[in-house]
């Protein structure tokens, strides 16, 4: 039963959110040749001083990069980018002066090298998918979300018209232990996120919900002091309904690796 709580969770990427706060995310899932490895790490290097700017003139409210396990070249994506919004209008409208945060991130830099980084941008790997998403529920936590925290992030798909039903079991089932596990230390926070774009029958998934971790020794080491819960027959019949209430599509492990965020 421990493994398959672990299995049914989503995040709170990059900032910590009062009751009444709404956070958005997009979600961009790179997919990276193995011989363009060390360039895409340049790009991103070079993209993190910008969305530092970006933050700092309130284009967004963080920036998150993630190396997805497994991550082979035949499975699917290697990296995904998080950039986090409190605004759907900004989300949508991708807006904020973008100039202006590539100039004060590289004020020294001449047109033709920042022609050349855009360039290598573009070669170094393929945005395959976004992804416009809601930020709906999630534990009462204070993670702080470090540099190599572990997220364990599932895909879930509900058929139309079913996705109150889903969120509803989501909240009212499972929210709860998830929020037993981060105050018995079990984990460190959960989250659970609703697909605003793309949508339709076609659509992969209509949900996102995730497990984080400090790391991964604290994914595959609960504290010593944990237990695992024992359920009634009734709470049984729920648990295995909130499952039945959507199919699980995917899921990643993923290691963050770098970070901006609204101090």
């Amino acid at each position: 039963m421990k493994k398959l709580m672990l299995m049914t969770a989503f995040i709170l990427f990059a900032v910590n959110l009062n009751a009444q706060d709404k956070l958005y995310l997009v979600f961009e899932f790179m997919r990276v040749d193995n011989e363009q490895e060390s360039n895409y790490w340049e790009v991103e290097s070079f993209w993190e001083k910008i969305h530092e700017q970006r933050v700092k003139n309130g284009d967004i409210i963080g920036w998150d990069l993630w190396q997805l396990r497994p991550g082979g070249e035949d499975q699917h994506y290697q990296y995904m980018t998080v950039n986090l919004y409190d605004d759907p209008v900004k989300m949508m409208s991708n807006a904020g002066d973008f100039d202006a945060a590539l100039k004060a991130a590289y004020p020294d830099m001449s047109e033709e090298d920042l022609d050349k980084m855009m360039d290598k941008t573009v070669k170094s790997r393929d945005l395959a998918v976004r992804i416009y998403l809601e930020h709906i529920d999630g534990t009462d936590d204070n993670f702080e979300m470090p540099l190599g925290t572990m997220a364990s992030i599932n895909f879930m798909k509900v058929v139309p018209g079913g996705a109150g039903r889903y969120e509803k079991m989501e909240s009212e089932i499972f929210k709860p232990m998830h929020q037993e596990a981060v105050d018995n230390g079990i984990r460190s926070s959960w989250g659970l996120l609703r697909y605003m774009s793309p949508y339709g029958t076609d659509t992969y998934a209509t949900h996102i919900t995730v497990d984080m971790y400090k790391d991964f020794n604290h994914y595959f080491n609960p504290p010593e002091t944990a237990s695992s819960p024992e359920y009634t027959e009734e709470q049984m019949k729920k648990i295995n309904e909130g499952i039945a209430s959507r199919d699980m599509k995917y899921g990643y492990m993923a290691t963050l690796v770098k970070t901006q965020k609204r101090q």
